[in-house]
Formats: structure tokens, C-alpha cells, sequence
């Protein structure tokens, strides 16, 4: 450590010269680099053009004193860490309370001695070397978390997958509504977002979120018996009551998952997803009724991308519609079954739906 230290650059101002060259020859004597400038005005021009390690700063000088040079110099975030002492005549009226709330870390007298002055320059190069080394170390530490965190993130992410893709494979007639879902999400939050009253709620991460976590919305259907989830015709009002346990079902076993296992944002929004898809505007859905801002806005977009996508869906129990008419059928939902804001968006994008659900069809 201590060869490290010695290869500081320590810049010394006074504008005495005698005093000046006093100081240079103390410093060269322990090792260091110097940089020696006559008054304050050259020492913040070449400060702010080459920060040093460590100043020692005289603090009466004609032009601008050492107080105002402090201050110029700590406005500037590199020398929040640089230690800049202070070097004040006996006879100077030297305010020790201002000389610390400018931003100086010591001060010594004048005349000094050598020994003392230098005991000091290598107790606050000593100090900010290893401030510098815990910088780097956490520097180093976060780079290890994020990588941890990003390979976690894909853990988690590709289990829902997986969870996703076993829903989906009991089903037989969804074939790429999950992976159609998701873009119809993304694109409805990302046409919200530039609503003015969307802007504070929706950001990148809220976009992020819904794409991920929409493929979570039926995962409640791994509980529904096969006789009833591929019933090839209409199902009974006893067996719609079981269906639609689905959304309850899908909603407790991701809370479960969010509070045991990882509190992340995704899996938060996959909960609101899979309770709150079935619920309608005015409060005539499932499972608990809710109405209008009460349901999660994640589940609103969701509901709005779902019943798309079972519209142009083929089923044995009906015919796929047209994007003209699926459009047409949503839009007489809207303030009844939909969030009317969000129908507004819909069609703002329904062309990109129809691009996707053409490019994306069963297979």
C-alpha cells in the first residue's frame, strides 16, 4: 500500500514563494509527485484540467483566497473524495469552522513542522487510497450481483416458461396464444405510455413486466379436470363455475410463490394477470367482481388481449371471426366489459394486432 501512496500527486499552492518551495522540497523528500502553483486562480484552472490526489492549500493569497478555492473546487463531484488541507499563518485570521464546512478535511500552521505535516499528507492519502479500494471492490461486487441477478432472472424466467408452456400443452386449440398475448400487451402498454395519464404509471419497466408476466394468466388451468378444460362442446353452467376457478386458482399459487420466493416485480404483476384477466369494467366478470380502476391495469390490457385473441381463435365449439369483426366485438365491450382508455388505445394499434395475429396464426 504504501508504494501506492507514494506515486500521489499532491499540488501545492501558496502564493509565497518561500513557503512554496519549503513545501515542495518536504514532499519530494517522502516520495511524491508535485504540482506547485503562486496563487488560487492557476490552482483551480489546472485542479479541474488534472485533479491531483491531496492539495495543501495556503489559505490567504491575493486573487482568491484558499476559501474560495475549496469551494470552487468541491462543486465538482471528482473532488468530493480528493482531501484538501489547509496551510494558515499564526498571524492569519483563520476561520477553522468555515475552513471545514467549504469542504478542507485539516489544516496545519505555519511555520510547520516536516514531520508532523507529512504524518498528516500520509494519514489522508492512506484514507482515500482505501476509500478508492472500497469503491472498486463494490464496483466489482455489483458487477457480480447484477450477473447473478440477470442469470436468476433467467432461472425464474424460464420456469414460468416452462409452467406456461405446460398450460398451454393441456390445451390443445391455444396453440401460440400465449406468445400472441404477450405482444398484444406490450403493444397496448406501450401505446398507454403515451397517454398523459398513464405516463407516471406506465415506464419501461412496467412494459417489461406485462410482456413477461402476461404468459401467467391461465396457469390456474393446470388445476381444471380434462373433462371440463377439453370439453369439445359448450360446457355446463357447473362445469363454467369450476373453469373459472382458474383465475382464483392462478392468482393464490403465484402470491404464494411472490411472498415465499422472490418479491420481483413480474411475478407481483402476474399475480394482478392471473386474478384479475376475467374481471370486466363493470363489474359483472370473475372472481371477485371488481369493477373499473379497481382491477390492476396489467389485467385490464390483459383482458383486452385475451378476448382478441379467442376471438380470432378457432375452437370446436366455433369458428375463428375476422380482425373486422373481432375489432367490431370489442369495441361494443368497451365501458362494459373493457377500460374504455384502454379500447382507445386498442384501436390506435389494431392494425399491428391484425399483423401479429396473421404472422403468429395456430400451428
Amino acid at each position: 500500500m504504501d508504494e501506492d501512496i507514494k506515486k500521489s500527486v499532491i499540488m501545492i499552492v501558496d502564493d509565497v514563494s518561500e513557503n512554496l518551495m519549503l513545501l515542495v522540497n518536504i514532499m519530494k523528500n517522502q516520495g511524491y509527485k508535485i504540482k506547485a502553483l503562486p496563487n488560487g486562480k492557476m490552482a483551480v484552472k489546472a485542479a479541474l484540467n488534472n485533479p491531483p490526489d491531496l492539495i495543501l492549500l495556503d489559505v490567504m493569497m491575493p486573487d482568491i483566497d484558499g476559501y474560495e478555492v475549496c469551494k470552487i473546487l468541491k462543486k465538482d463531484k471528482r473532488f468530493e473524495s480528493i482531501p484538501i488541507i489547509f496551510v494558515s499563518a499564526l498571524s492569519d485570521s483563520f476561520d477553522k469552522v468555515k475552513a471545514f464546512e467549504v469542504g478542507c478535511v485539516d489544516y496545519v500552521s505555519k511555520p510547520f513542522d516536516s514531520r508532523e505535516i507529512g504524518a498528516r499528507v500520509k494519514a489522508h492519502l492512506t484514507i482515500r487510497y482505501l476509500q478508492k479500494k472500497v469503491e472498486r471492490y463494490n464496483s466489482e461486487l455489483e458487477k457480480v450481483v447484477s450477473e447473478q441477478v440477470k442469470e436468476i432472472s433467467k432461472g425464474h424466467l424460464s420456469i414460468i416458461a416452462a409452467m406456461t408452456k405446460l398450460a398451454e400443452a393441456r390445451d390443445d386449440d391455444t396453440g401460440r396464444h400465449i406468445e400472441r398475448t404477450q405482444n398484444f400487451c406490450k403493444i397496448i402498454a406501450e401505446e398507454l405510455q403515451k397517454k398523459d395519464e398513464f405516463k407516471n404509471i406506465i415506464d419501461d419497466n412496467f412494459i417489461i413486466n406485462i410482456f413477461n408476466s402476461s404468459p401467467l394468466h391461465d396457469i390456474g388451468k393446470i388445476a381444471i379436470p380434462d373433462r371440463i378444460l377439453l370439453k369439445p362442446g359448450k360446457l355446463t353452467p357447473e362445469e363454467f363455475e369450476i373453469m373459472k376457478t382458474h383465475a382464483d386458482i392462478g392468482r393464490d399459487y403465484l402470491k404464494d410463490a411472490y411472498n415465499k420466493l422472490t418479491k420481483n416485480s413480474f411475478l407481483k404483476m402476474g399475480v394482478e394477470i392471473a386474478g384479475g384477466h376475467h374481471e370486466k369494467w363493470d363489474g359483472s366478470g370473475y372472481p371477485m367482481g371488481l369493477s373499473e380502476a379497481d382491477i390492476p391495469l396489467s389485467a385490464r390490457i390483459m383482458a383486452v388481449a385475451d378476448v382478441y385473441d379467442a376471438l380470432r381463435s378457432k375452437r370446436v365449439y366455433k369458428d375463428s371471426f375476422s380482425h373486422e369483426k373481432s375489432v367490431k366485438i370489442i369495441l361494443e365491450g368497451k365501458g362494459k366489459h373493457f377500460d374504455p382508455i384502454i379500447i382507445d388505445a386498442f384501436l390506435n394499434v389494431e392494425k399491428e394486432f391484425n399483423r401479429i395475429r396473421e404472422n403468429m396464426g395456430d400451428i
